[in-house]
């Protein structure tokens, strides 16, 4: 098993906003379809990588408690970044970029759905 996670999906009851939220905050473009019926918006990946949607389903419901999943933000920098739109595109941050050792660094955030959702960056080499 090359990678624990292939496949991850953050629950949405405002499908747009969510959509809006993520592709503000990650600067980044996210495809919106709709798959198996549901309404979803892809996040970039290529078929190496682990992928994963923002997903408005009936069988999924937003959470601050349950699994947190960390979206991999690549640098320092754009973690930095990151954080810094999260709260004025509608959500907030509860830990600011804390360092971790050698795994990095990490920040904790609240999305607009109501999910909490973790940001990391590996630290860089040095």
């Amino acid at each position: 098993m090359q990678n624990a996670i292939n496949w991850f999906e953050i629950p949405a009851t405002d499908f747009d906003r969510a959509v809006a939220f993520y592709s503000a905050v990650l600067a980044v473009d996210i495809q919106k379809a709709e798959f198996m019926g549901e309404p979803q918006a892809f996040f970039p990946m290529d078929r190496e990588s682990v992928g994963g949607a923002i997903v408005k389903s009936d069988r999924l419901t937003p959470s601050a408690t349950g699994t947190l999943i960390y979206l991999n933000l690549g640098t320092v920098e754009n973690l930095e970044q990151a954080l810094e739109r999260v709260e004025s595109n509608g959500g907030k941050v509860y830990m600011p970029k804390t360092d971790i050792g050698d795994p990095g660094f990490i920040g904790l955030i609240l999305d607009t759905e109501g999910n909490s959702i973790g940001f990391h960056a590996l630290k860089p080499n040095e």
